[in-house]
């Protein structure tokens, strides 16, 4: 089975409706701990998620140490896009795209990897870079720029490393990419490297004094705290560690991306929450709803980042976003065809995702 997504490229024609050719795309997002697909079809606002899927496969375990994608790993992965095929297939995906991010970028054994996905599943993953990546996440983050911001911070807290951009928006909202880093840190390294069962103080300050020293030359080069002063400015925060935090926040009975997504976070009740999640052991965490036993070993890990960026770049309040760069990908994907369209037929470019309800 070879090929059969991947790309962006066409599977199939669908058959042709008054806008164009209709098509079902779908983006997959491998990352160092997580395996998430979104299936959708465009809509006037944007597009409309029809089927997804998500599964912690944790890809980069150990490859900060052994430079290598681990045969457990791997296995896990290759299950989790078995799964992806399938829906894929089951809901007729025409146009996908599906990227490999920090784990496949570090392994010495990335493309031996990338071709058993290829021959087992028919997927085609491809290595995005870090910059590539900072874009595809900002794609799918901007809908949630508040209207007031002047300047924004949107972090990504991955498995692997973690991806942070600052933005200038205008009077007229348009937006200018001003600066971006790539930490060679993420949850997944920092919990191997530093976390346990229960995270003492000074381990904790360990693992937040570490990241402070990654972004300390970005900030020195750059200096976006002294931006903060007039209250214009915003961090939007794309990422597991994030959505849990706030899942917990909103004492939700089960996770509820539809609570989550957009909603923001002062820094007080942020202090509370990893204050209380700190405080616990192990099998504590993993009993808590909305963090379980896949995340129990990395969520004080993103937390300890997370608190690095906040002392800062001391906003004082989170905006959360359970979007990024699936979301990036469709829009892309289906941008790149409305153009074709517009050149041929007329058709209307697309703006902002528009979900299912």
């Amino acid at each position: 089975m070879t090929g059969l997504y991947g790309n962006g490229r066409r599977r199939q024609r669908r058959r042709s409706g008054p806008g164009g050719p209709l098509h079902t795309y779908a983006a997959i997002d491998l990352g160092s701990n997580n395996c998430r697909l979104l299936v959708a079809r465009p809509s006037h606002e944007g597009f409309r998620v029809i089927d997804a899927f998500s599964r912690i496969v944790r890809l980069g375990e150990g490859v900060h140490v052994s430079g290598e994608l681990s045969q457990g790993a791997i296995e896990r992965t290759i299950e989790a896009l078995h799964v992806c095929a399938a829906k894929m297939k089951r809901r007729g995906v025409d146009r996908a795209r599906c990227i490999a991010t920090e784990a496949c970028r570090r392994a010495g054994n990335g493309d031996h990897f990338l071709s058993r996905v290829r021959e087992e599943t028919g997927i085609e993953l491809e290595i995005i870079a870090p910059d590539e990546e900072v874009r595809l996440a900002l794609a799918g983050c901007l809908p949630l720029i508040e209207p007031w911001a002047r300047h924004v911070a949107v972090l990504d807290i991955g498995g692997g490393s973690t991806e942070i951009s600052w933005l200038a928006i205008d009077e007229e909202g348009d937006h200018t990419l001003e600066a971006w880093v790539s930490l060679p840190c993420g949850v997944v390294s920092l919990a191997e490297s530093q976390g346990g069962d229960r995270i003492d103080d000074a381990t904790y300050r360990a693992m937040v004094g570490h990241v402070e020293t990654l972004l300390a030359p970005f900030e020195e080069r750059h200096g976006f705290r002294h931006r903060l002063a007039g209250g214009t400015a915003q961090i939007i925060g794309t990422s597991g560690t994030v959505t849990t935090l706030a899942g917990v926040h909103l004492n939700l009975p089960h996770y509820d991306r539809r609570q989550v997504d957009g909603t923001t976070i002062g820094y007080d009740a942020l202090d509370a929450v990893i204050g209380r999640l700190r405080s616990m052991a192990l099998a504590e965490r993993a009993s808590v709803p909305c963090i379980g036993h896949d995340r129990a070993d990395l969520v004080v890990a993103g937390a300890a980042i997370l608190d690095a960026v906040r002392g800062l770049w001391p906003v004082g309040r989170l905006s959360v976003a359970d979007r990024g760069l699936r979301e990036g990908v469709l829009l892309g994907l289906i941008d790149q065809d409305r153009n074709l369209g517009q050149r041929s037929a007329g058709d209307a470019a697309v703006s902002a995702p528009a979900f299912d309800r």
